[in-house]
């Protein structure tokens, strides 16, 4: 049987020894490089490679890439978040110290303005801190911190830094209850500004006030001032007291006068407590005593 035209068995193939190989490709390695190194063949070929292999190296990276952005993002966000909420508080209390300190200026200027009054009146005086309303659904009434131990007494106008808000109806040691101008019990005399018409003013709640009994003639318009009268011998004369808003005049006797507090009624929180005057003394005769010395002699030498 011939043998031509058959191929080789493999067991008679052999190449070249692993080792061999290893150190042919050593070699060529070595002889390209430093070929490169002094002739620079190889330039445009990396250039070229890796201008073929930057969509694959940028495709490759873009999954860590969007993970790492992700993450800076999200840090970023909870960062941010905090530093909004940190100044967020911030904000809330330098809001509250300012509104704090604008109270306390304002609160500071009625306080000037009711030891100035203080100074001026003939009368004695006692500035007070309101406390709190009455609970009482039907009337106007505030609770003072100054009582009859600080020389309040029952009867005493009670004023702010710009009129009138009511008078002292009870006393206690340490305390006082102020009925309110606005109160339906509460009544004071008083004169027009402009042209000294007198009437007496009640409390009509719902924070108004009425000015009753004038007869639908009377000389009395809207944004007249209304001031205290001084006759019923609890108000000094001049005090600031309401301003006209409305007059009705109908067929009826008498005008209906609607009126405005000027003070602070419903909002102050510092007021000042104002005593009576003493009704003067009638001065003493030194003609009646002499008589009086005489008469004494005389029934003495009888």
């Amino acid at each position: 049987m011939s043998l031509i035209g058959h191929n080789t068995p493999p067991i008679f193939k052999r190449g070249p020894a692993p080792t061999v190989r290893l150190m042919l490709y050593v070699s060529a390695a070595l002889v390209l490089l430093v070929t490169d190194l002094k002739f620079r063949y190889l330039e445009f070929m990396r250039q070229t490679v890796a201008v073929v292999l930057y969509p694959v190296e940028r495709a490759a990276a873009t999954p860590a890439d969007l993970v790492l952005n992700a993450a800076t993002y999200f840090a970023t966000l909870a960062k941010v978040q905090q530093e909004n909420s940190l100044l967020r508080r911030q904000q809330l209390r330098m809001s509250e110290q300012l509104m704090r300190h604008e109270q306390l200026a304002q609160e500071n200027g009625r306080l000037r303005i009711l030891l100035g009054m203080r100074d001026e009146l003939p009368a004695r005086s006692v500035a007070a801190d309101v406390l709190y309303a009455a609970h009482d659904p039907f009337s106007r009434k505030v609770i003072l911190d100054r009582g009859s131990t600080h020389g309040i007494a029952q009867g005493d106008a009670v004023v702010d830094e710009r009129g009138v808000i009511g008078q002292v109806t009870r006393v206690h040691p340490i305390q006082a209850e102020v009925t309110l101008l606005t109160d339906k019990e509460q009544a004071i005399p008083i004169a027009v500004q402009r042209n000294g018409l007198r009437g007496v003013v009640f409390g009509a709640g719902a924070g108004q006030l009425e000015l009753r009994y004038l007869p639908a003639t009377a000389d009395v318009q809207p944004g007249d001032t209304l001031l205290t009268s001084g006759l019923d011998g609890l108000y000094l004369p001049g005090l600031p007291v309401a301003k006209v808003i409305r007059v009705d005049r109908d067929t009826q006797a008498f005008a209906r006068i609607f009126c405005l507090p000027v003070g602070g009624v419903e909002q102050s929180t510092q007021v000042l407590v104002m005593g009576r005057l003493s009704p003067p003394q009638p001065p003493m005769s030194e003609e009646g005593g002499d008589d009086v010395v005489v008469g004494a002699d005389t029934g003495k030498d009888s």
